[in-house]
């Protein structure tokens, strides 16, 4: 099973259309295209747009962007649905949707140029400084599309020329090229106020969230959002490069492997056995009929293996059954019916063999080369040294004198795979400037994206957090409608509500869909900030992964899998025919009961198979090497709720799963090891190994207990003392001289606001004429 489109981000080229659309806007196409085709027919006369020259399309282009200028609302909204239709590929002058796409990208490449996103961020920057709708909306008991259609049509531009020029194409002509490129800088540079262009989204999402703008369109705010970082910043495959490329300058051995490639040669592994199934093992083993059947671990190829007899429908019996607590239970153990005696009769045939083609790929022994930390070093050193020579000679790696020749062996293994990362060099670094500021200067800091977007967030990085996570918490299926919580479906709710049955199944297939493409773009979105900023700097990534900690981020995502999570996975909210541009382009069918229910041809729904892995992978950069914070994993008995997830036959799931129990099986106890056997197997056989960890026994000094305040508090200690020494203004003012001398002082010249000659009069007859001064006093003792 390939992930490709996990690994990058980059998925088929029609497939951002589908997401950006609810189903409740259809009848706006329509409009689009009749807004466009009554200007465009005083334009050229009897002519369609695809029969054009280039140069007459620009200079309609030309004519709708002066159109925009006009001060009449109803007119700038007509002009930016013509636009509108242009980005959307002129449909209704195609026959396919390969010409929709085709003349889209043309259209959006020749808007680019003539400057259409430019005057577009312009009216986005007054539609949301409209206090004039703010406050309507916050007055209306019912927000609806009709709130927002301004918005939504100027968002909607927006996104589909980002997404448009993001993705590349082998077809792209030089021009285009080089017109990615400009975009590309332009949207991660300071020139839109100061700030990035991310920055301006962000606000409309704090915004949101605090009330003040309950009919802004969050989910197009959101995806417009991850779109931008995911091009200004770069997706997995650049952020793979970009870490080799710091490795080398750091003069760092190259990566041992390339974990993209790893994880898409990994297979899924077989997930624990069900309660029905147990119960089955058991009931044919007193029968007395056995038939011994070995097979291997992994044993399902991919998702699409999935039969029709789903072993995981009868779960909710083993629900609670992983708590340590329950252990004594009599199908508490995790033995996967397919490795113990199975009655068979007759035996079934052999399968059939498969092409060897298929196997060449798959890797042999461990898919990971273990990793070594110098602070794992410098420990196992140090315990052998307390051991056989009674002293210890601090961070010294080198000396052996006195220790017996296998410690000698296995200080040269433990050399041999040792790691280190681009951060330890980053906290190293830092710890140098902190001590030595006048010695070592200024740092230089390369203006990367990542350190503008980090540099423009860093005021108000907590909202932006909090705001994000409650929209999260609002999307998440896990969560119960409260009337004090915020209302995330102002761009999904017609303005009549359905009055038959079909109109209502309709709806909440909408209103599911789309709080599911919210839930991926805000996961898609963190994971994206968290990666880019632990490149960029540590204690960026640092400060980021502390207010999400600090803002209940881990419950938060503990909750969103505590649920049915194959039910999710396989979810069909979706309605193909209504989906952009098939429904422009084909003859819409008769919608019925039935064909609702139905769904999609696909068994499983990869928009939430991708949020969940996003999900795990954001948990997982949350407490790696955190044990303040895999405690809170113990503490919110996360190990049930993650099993339940390893029944998602899918290998990168499952590898990031696995590496959250691997964390906290110290803190689980024996019996818990004991009875999960299996997924101790499977965590062996996945998850990389350090070698020096004990995570299967239990007996790592880490595992015993510490003041989880402290390390936090060190944390935030050394995060502060980072963006005080890199971006505080005032630094160093204790070693700033002073000048002492009264001339020096008092003949400086002293820079005053334009207008201060003008009440500079005034100011001296308020100030000072009129404030009666007891001379007298001064003279007098204190």
């Amino acid at each position: 099973f390939l992930i490709d489109s996990f690994i990058t981000s980059i998925s088929l080229s029609s497939s951002y259309w589908r997401k950006l659309y609810s189903y409740t806007e259809e009848p706006e196409f329509a409009l689009n295209r009749d807004y466009f085709e009554e200007d465009f027919r005083s334009h050229a006369r009897g002519r369609r747009w695809i029969e054009l020259t280039v140069e007459e399309q620009r200079a309609y282009v030309m004519r709708l962007l002066d159109a925009l200028e006009v001060t009449d609302r109803d007119k700038r909204l007509k002009v930016a649905r013509a636009i509108l239709y242009l980005a959307q590929g002129v449909f209704d002058e195609c026959d396919t949707e390969v010409d929709v796409l085709h003349w889209s990208r043309h259209n959006v490449f020749l808007l680019y140029d003539m400057g259409i996103f430019t005057a577009l961020l312009e009216l986005l920057s007054m539609e949301i400084d409209n206090s004039q709708a703010c406050s309507s909306a916050v007055r209306k008991p019912a927000i609806s599309l009709a709130d927002s259609t301004e918005l939504r049509v100027l968002l909607s531009i927006m996104y589909l020329i980002v997404e448009t020029i993001r993705v590349q194409t082998e077809d792209d002509r030089p021009e285009w090229i080089a017109a990615r490129e400009a975009f590309k800088s332009e949207l991660g540079s300071p020139l839109y106020n100061g700030e990035p262009f991310a920055m301006l989204l962000f606000t409309m999402v704090t915004k949101f969230c605090s009330m003040n703008a309950p009919h802004f369109p969050m989910k197009k705010v959101l995806l417009l959002l991850w779109k931008t970082i995911l091009f200004t910043l770069g997706g997995f495959e650049e952020l793979q490069e970009m870490k080799e490329r710091g490795r080398e300058r750091l003069n760092l051995p190259p990566l041992p492997e390339d974990s993209i490639k790893v994880v898409r040669a990994m297979r899924a592994a077989s997930p624990p056995a069900s309660a029905m199934e147990l119960i089955e093992q058991q009931q044919q083993q007193k029968r007395g009929r056995r038939s011994r059947r070995v097979l291997p671990l992994v044993k399902q190829d991919s998702l699409d293996t999935y039969n029709e007899r789903d072993p995981f429908k009868n779960d909710d019996a083993r629900d609670e059954e992983e708590d340590p607590e329950d252990a004594d239970s009599g199908i508490e153990g995790e033995v996967d019916p397919l490795d113990r005696d199975v009655i068979i009769q007759p035996p079934p045939p052999p399968p059939p063999l498969r092409p060897p083609t298929e196997r060449v790929n798959f890797p042999k022994g461990l898919p990971w080369a273990p990793k070594v930390r110098e602070k794992d070093i410098e420990h196992f050193l140090e315990t052998s040294r307390n051991k056989f020579i009674g002293f210890t000679l601090g961070n010294d790696t080198e000396t052996l004198v006195g220790l017996p020749r296998p410690i000698h062996e296995s200080v040269k293994t433990l050399k041999q795979h040792k790691y280190v990362s681009i951060a330890e060099i980053q906290i190293k670094r830092e710890e140098e400037l902190q001590q030595c500021p006048l010695t070592l200067g200024e740092e230089e800091v390369e203006e990367t994206p990542a350190e503008i977007l980090y540099l423009g967030m860093l005021p108000n990085l907590s909202q932006y957090v909090i705001a994000l996570l409650k929209l999260l918490l609002a999307a998440a299926p896990t969560s119960k409608a409260k009337t004090d919580s915020i209302n995330i479906l102002a761009d999904v709710l017609p303005e009549e509500m359905p009055i038959t049955v079909l109109q209502s199944m309709k709806l909440g297939i909408d209103v599911n869909r789309h709080k599911e493409i919210i839930v991926k773009a805000i996961s898609a979105l963190l994971l994206l900030l968290l990666k880019h900023f632990k490149l960029n700097h540590i204690y960026q990534f640092e400060i980021v992964s502390q207010h999400l900690v600090f803002a209940n981020c881990i419950p938060l995502i503990l909750k969103f899998f505590n649920q049915n999570i194959m039910s999710y996975i396989s979810a069909k909210n979706s309605i193909c025919v209504l989906d952009f541009p098939h429904c422009v382009v084909h003859e819409m069918p008769e919608l019925t009961a039935e064909s609702l229910e139905g769904g999609d041809n696909n068994q499983f729904c990869w928009r939430n198979l991708f949020s969940c892995i996003n999900l795990l992978r954001i948990l997982n950069k949350l407490t790696k090497w955190k044990h303040s914070r895999t405690m809170m994993l113990v503490v919110f008995k996360s190990a049930p709720i993650l099993k339940r997830a390893l029944k998602v036959k899918q290998a990168m799931m499952q590898l990031y799963v696995l590496k959250l129990l691997k964390i906290q099986t110290k803190y689980l106890g024996r019996q818990w090891r004991k009875s999960n056997m299996k997924t101790m197997s499977a965590i062996y056989q996945k998850v990389r190994h350090r070698l020096n960890d004990d995570w299967a026994y239990g007996n790592d000094i880490d595992a015993r207990p510490w003041d989880f305040q402290a390390e936090e508090c060190a944390l935030r200690e050394s995060i502060e003392k980072f963006n005080s020494r890199r971006y505080d203004k005032n630094k160093n003012g204790d070693f700033t001289p002073v000048d002492n001398c009264l001339q020096s002082v008092l003949g400086q010249r002293v820079e005053l606001p334009e207008d201060f000659h003008y009440s500079y009069e005034m100011w001296l007859e308020r100030e000072v004429f009129s404030q009666p001064i007891q001379w007298e006093g001064l003279l007098q003792n204190p």
